[in-house]
């Protein structure tokens, strides 16, 4: 349930943060009533885990993120543009707590290690965030067909962005549990080929693709290559979350 949760409270993070870095002047009110609406339905999930164990995680991140999730909801449903970027706002900050407060801090005090450990739910988030803000919004042109491209084009930037702040994090991260301890198995490193090839390289090679499409410009088909930006970077993070809880080796 950890792995879930801490994914849960990431995906929240970078999206409400997406959403509230993408200029409402350009993009319809839909776009962030609908998507809110995703974020509501994650983090009842995270409130029901919460709830069944309450000794594991803290019901008041979830719950608070589900209820301002549909208050923001209602706030963009009646055009108020910055009330909802607010509540957008303050999700983000709400869903880093909950990350923050379900992540297993170490138990040494190695100032690099906390500062990892610190680093990965917003390094995290922000890739998983960036990548499916970016994949909605490039669906939202089905509805909006004549919108502007430059907020798509923003969060293409910001996503390319994320993945090699991530990619530092996590190089970072892996070097100290290579230093600190023995070196991984076959299995391990075959984890570890899948979240690096997946979740940053590939991540960061359909990043290009899509800002090259962009430049075209073909919405869909860069829709097209960021729903596979969301598959590589989901696998890739939940791959981090699995290799963190067994071995260590990523955050």
């Amino acid at each position: 349930m950890s792995i879930l949760i801490q994914f849960i409270f990431r995906l929240s993070l970078g999206l409400a943060l997406g959403m509230a870095l993408t200029n409402p002047r350009q993009v319809t009110s839909g776009y962030y009533r609908n998507h809110l609406y995703v974020l509501l339905g994650l983090n009842v999930l995270a409130t029901m885990v919460a709830i069944s164990a309450p000794q594991g995680f803290s019901l008041v991140p979830p719950l608070a993120v589900a209820i301002l999730s549909y208050a923001g909801s209602l706030a963009w449903l009646f055009e108020k543009p910055r009330i909802g970027i607010a509540i957008l706002a303050v999700i983000a900050v709400l869903s880093l707590w909950g990350a923050w407060d379900a992540t297993a801090w170490p138990a040494s005090a190695d100032a690099l290690q906390w500062i990892l450990v610190a680093l990965a739910p917003p390094t995290s988030g922000l890739v998983l965030g960036m990548t499916i803000a970016a994949m909605f919004l490039g669906h939202w042109y089905l509805n909006s067909p004549t919108m502007a491209l430059e907020p798509l084009q923003r969060l293409v930037v910001l996503m390319g962005g994320a993945i090699c702040i991530r990619a530092l994090v996590e190089a970072v991260g892996l070097g100290l549990a290579l230093t600190n301890s023995s070196w991984p198995s076959t299995e391990g490193w075959s984890f570890l080929a899948l979240r690096w090839l997946s979740g940053l390289v590939g991540a960061f090679a359909l990043t290009v693709m899509a800002w090259k499409t962009l430049k075209i410009p073909n919405t869909q088909a860069a829709t097209g290559i960021l729903y596979v930006a969301v598959i590589v970077t989901f696998l890739g993070e939940l791959t981090s979350l699995l290799m963190a809880a067994q071995a260590g080796y990523a955050r």
